[in-house]
């Protein structure tokens, strides 16, 4: 049985005795404040103890898929999974490969775990990549979760990356990797988005580290680099206008393939519709576009009407919004 950080460290504190106001005397249940006293009792207690994510049982997920293009459409050339990374290619009848399914058997991230994902899309093949739902990090206790993806787009060959949102709960760790290697003539779309928080607990994110670091080549040269790092003492200035002012939903989207300029100036024209702070340029060969809203919900729907937009009018094949965004 796999223990996130918080049931671990809960379980090294004593039995507290009881005191007259901690519980209701007929339901004989703890109060919301008693709560918080003794949540923050443990975590005085863990401090104490030096506590580290190492002693932990943790997650080595590792997920792989190779695919080709064939006269019946995208085929399935390798795939390897290492729990608790899992894949699935759900499709009706004889159609062929379009979309594959990424999911956590572990149900979330927590600090220690180290999850990879590589997709390589051969000459002629076409599908999108998504994930079964939202990522979930829980509060680390010192060593952060380690997230890598690799994405390899051959000649001719048609990769969407869009997954679901990771949710970043207070306290947690996450060092994110997005690595991308496009050759001439191919066509990739990629999303990362971030949540700091859980809006349905009214959660606000004061403590953690995220490191979100995105590297793309082209034929072997490095092209765009870029990285996002929030640590401890900047979570409590987030607000302010120069950061992120009162946004705590971010994405960052990438495309690469043809007519670069008449794309650019399409999503220029929708983006002022997207109901989000939005832009997008043009910059070493790449699009880049940036979102932020102030609810995670705002910033779906943003990403739901480009998707839709960008299929039928700019490129269409797996740049479309995924069916497991509607599960």
């Amino acid at each position: 049985m796999r223990h996130t950080a918080n049931s671990r460290v809960c379980n090294i504190v004593p039995s507290l005795p009881r005191q007259s106001g901690c519980c209701n005397p007929r339901l004989h249940v703890m109060s919301s404040p008693d709560i918080a006293d003794r949540l923050d009792l443990c975590l005085a207690e863990s401090s104490t103890k030096h506590l580290s994510d190492k002693h932990l049982q943790r997650a080595d997920g590792c997920g792989r898929i190779v695919l080709s293009g064939s006269e019946n459409g995208t085929r399935i050339e390798d795939v390897f999974e290492r729990s608790p990374t899992r894949i699935m290619f759900p499709r009706t009848g004889s159609r062929p490969v379009e979309e594959a399914v990424l999911i956590n058997t572990g149900g979330g991230v927590a600090g220690g775990d180290r999850l990879e994902c590589s997709v390589i899309a051969l000459p002629g093949a076409s599908i999108a990549v998504t994930s079964q739902a939202a990522e979930k990090v829980y509060r680390a206790l010192h060593d952060p979760a380690r997230v890598a993806t690799r994405l390899k787009a051959r000649e001719s060959a048609r990769l969407a990356w869009l997954p679901q949102e990771t949710i970043v709960f207070n306290g947690a760790r996450i060092q994110r990797t997005t690595e991308i290697e496009l050759f001439s003539g191919a066509e990739l779309l990629a999303l990362e988005w971030l949540v700091l928080g859980r809006a349905a607990h009214g959660e606000i994110v004061v403590d953690g580290s995220v490191l979100e670091t995105w590297r793309v080549k082209k034929d072997g040269r490095l092209i765009w680099a870029d990285s996002f790092r929030i640590t401890d003492e900047i979570f409590l200035h987030l607000n302010r206008k120069a950061l992120l002012s009162n946004f705590n939903s971010i994405a960052t989207l990438v495309y690469f393939g043809p007519g670069l300029e008449t794309k650019v100036e399409f999503l220029r024209e929708i983006l002022s519709a997207l109901g989000c702070d939005c832009a997008v340029t043009l910059v070493s060969g790449i699009i880049v576009a940036r979102f932020a809203a102030k609810q995670s919900c705002d910033l779906k729907l943003a990403l739901r009407t480009l998707l839709q937009h960008f299929e039928p009018e700019l490129s269409p094949g797996p740049f479309r919004v995924p069916k497991m965004w509607s599960c």
